[in-house]
């Protein structure tokens, strides 16, 4: 059986004891129904991990760490998903996916033909509840530092600030010429993977990507929902790269 992994975000140190935060000593305790002296994982995000012990008193649960760890499970390479919004759980999906898949950040575009519409209170909540999907998948997967998650915006003030080269932008589409191996046959360091909501980029949104000089790419021959198609480019070009 794997030793379970938790995501603490104190500044871990090695041969300490930590108060382990209230909702991972309940799925530690009441969930997991591990016990007094129990081996576990803590990691903080910062790179590396330690290996802990359980300790219990009470209603409070504890972890005596060993040494640091320095082990890494990260891409070679920078990937960045910018991901139109998709309706339902599928930006859950979505999002857990990408960390498993080591995508190093996450950015939610509320493009023109997004169903999904978040603001104040309600995009709040959301951004909690995506954020502790990007934690829980860190935990499952062996990831010990946490995938960015961007709060949304549109595609206009992604472009403005976009860290990338246009010339490792991709964004995907249907129609193009141009496939993901040949855009990748350079294997830039890092890559940004533009994909649309349900209904596609608007006309607007990808003459726009035009103009600033993002490459339209094609995907095989079929049409991939949007909650398939960034993760199937995550795993391609993270291939194609040679990173693994």
């Amino acid at each position: 059986m794997a030793i379970p992994r938790f995501y603490c975000p104190a500044d871990l140190v090695s041969d300490t004891t930590v108060a382990l935060p209230s909702e991972t000593a309940h799925h530690a305790v009441r969930v997991l129904r591990l016990k007094e002296g129990a081996s576990i994982v803590l990691f903080d995000g910062r790179g590396g991990q330690y290996p802990a012990t359980l300790a219990l008193s009470g209603t409070q649960a504890h972890a005596r760490l060993g040494a640091h760890e320095p082990l890494e499970a990260e891409l070679p390479g920078h990937v960045t998903l910018v991901q139109g919004l998709a309706a339902g759980e599928k930006m859950d999906w979505i999002i857990e996916k990408a960390v498993e898949l080591g995508a190093a950040r996450v950015v939610p575009i509320a493009a023109q033909r997004s169903v999904l519409q978040l603001g104040g209170d309600r995009l709040r909540k959301r951004m909690e509840h995506w954020r502790r999907i990007v934690r829980a998948a860190s935990e499952q997967c062996g990831r010990n530092r946490i995938m960015a998650l961007d709060e949304p915006r549109t595609l206009g003030q992604y472009l403005r600030e976009a860290e990338a080269a246009p010339s490792s932008m991709l964004f995907c589409h249907p129609g193009a010429d141009r496939t993901l191996a040949e855009a990748l046959q350079d294997r830039p360091e890092r890559i940004s993977l533009l994909v649309g909501p349900e209904g596609g980029w608007s006309d607007e949104e990808q003459a726009l990507m035009a103009r600033q000089g993002l490459t339209p790419i094609a995907f095989g021959k079929r049409v991939l929902r949007t909650e398939t198609a960034g993760l199937a480019l995550i795993a391609a070009a993270s291939a194609l790269c040679g990173w693994d």
